[in-house]
């Protein structure tokens, strides 16, 4: 039986995670959680799943989820704020830490797992983002794995096997579009946050929802995937794809192209990490190509959706500008749902911040933290921050 630790338990992976654990119980035991503030469903989950520790957003929270639980006669240990991600993420006898937290708060308890010797399966893209190439070297030296779960990355772990890495041309990461991939730039700056959280295909969080409405969310994805595959990023792309069937194609230098195919269900990629290298059998249904009649596909239009084009410019600037990348981007969603700025400004905003980051690699996670906090007081403080 596998031993489990959710980070982000209340979200859409976490709540995925917990579904595939609920229906294969002599496989998998949850020992740790980890949530942010939805304490009805933590509640319910640690009376469900019984956990040794879990982890809510701050101290006020503890208490509360204290007294609902000593209400129903159970004593779990709680902590708190980043020091409990971290403690879930290092727990004694835990196997796998699934990291799918949002945001760079995700990167501390990430790496800590990999310094504890975990399999991490990560759909915290964050991380990789800011810190792939050192996550990689801790990996490494202290005997952790890194298995993706986004369902792009997923695909392309699931077509690799058995080929040599020279023979490789080309990864191309799929992306639904999101809401607004046929708007116009006129339609796309009177987008307002309400409709941009609302994704035609997966059921996602407001922020990555807000990323794949502006492509950001693949931007940080093909970073990732140049750090999970050790691939140059002129060999990384991206296409439009509706149908959220194709999740990636695989390109080799004779022209052959290996493309996964699947249902879009988060579950299918969580239980391919979860089992590995093992499947487990689903009981979900399986795709119908005659069904869905039609697969398309589409180039991304940079005047539209300009992200992809910043993910190539951070990583030509070094560690500094993937994290920079990651950290505007996510100062300028919360702007966004705030209504301070409109939809076009979130990418312009990070443009902007881009041309300020000096090129710089960092040899430590506590280095890349504080040039995040600094790349946030920039925000603040700059002109940047009086865009409206």
């Amino acid at each position: 039986m596998k031993t489990l630790a959710i980070l982000g338990s209340t979200g859409s992976i976490g709540l995925n995670t917990l579904d595939l654990v609920r229906r294969f119980p002599g496989r998998y035991r949850v020992a740790g959680l980890a949530a942010g503030e939805n304490l009805e469903q933590l509640l319910a989950q640690v009376q469900e799943f019984r956990p040794r520790l879990v982890s809510v957003k701050s101290a006020a929270l503890a208490e509360r989820l204290e007294a609902g639980l000593r209400s129903q006669g159970m004593e779990t240990e709680i902590c708190w704020g980043a020091e409990g991600l971290v403690r879930v993420a290092t727990m004694a006898g835990v196997e796998m830490v699934i990291s799918a937290v949002v945001g760079a708060v995700g990167l501390q308890p990430t790496y800590e797992a990999l310094l504890a010797g975990r399999q991490v399966a990560l759909a915290n893209k964050e991380s990789m983002v800011m810190a792939g190439r050192l996550l990689n070297e801790t990996a490494r030296r202290h005997g952790g794995c890194i298995l993706p779960l986004d369902s792009e990355h997923s695909a392309i772990w699931q077509s690799l096997p058995g080929e040599r890495r020279e023979f490789l041309a080309r990864l191309t990461l799929t992306a639904s579009g999101g809401p607004f991939f046929r708007c116009s730039r006129e339609e796309l700056a009177a987008v307002p946050p309400a409709a941009a959280v609302k994704h035609p295909r997966w059921s996602m969080g407001p922020k990555i929802s807000i990323d794949s409405a502006t492509m950001m969310n693949k931007a940080l994805e093909i970073i990732e995937a140049r750090w999970l595959f050790q691939v140059p990023p002129v060999k990384i792309t991206a296409l439009i794809h509706p149908q959220s069937i194709v999740h990636s194609l695989v390109e080799f230098c004779d022209g052959a192209v290996l493309a996964h195919l699947a249902r879009p269900d988060m579950r299918l990629p969580i239980a391919y990490a979860l089992a590995y290298p093992e499947r487990l059998p689903l009981p979900f249904p399986v795709l119908d190509l005659a069904r869905e009649g039609k697969l398309e596909f589409f180039a991304v239009d940079p005047e539209r959706f300009p992200a992809l084009e910043l993910a190539y410019r951070a990583m030509e600037i070094g560690d500094s500008g993937t994290v920079a990348l990651n950290a505007a981007n996510e100062v300028a969603v919360a702007r966004f749902v705030a209504g301070e700025i409109g939809f076009l400004d979130i990418t312009a905003l990070v443009a902007e911040v881009l041309e300020q980051v000096p090129r710089r690699d960092f040899t430590s996670i506590a280095a890349v933290m504080d040039f995040d906090r600094q790349v946030r007081a920039m925000m603040a403080a700059g002109p940047a921050a009086d865009r409206g």
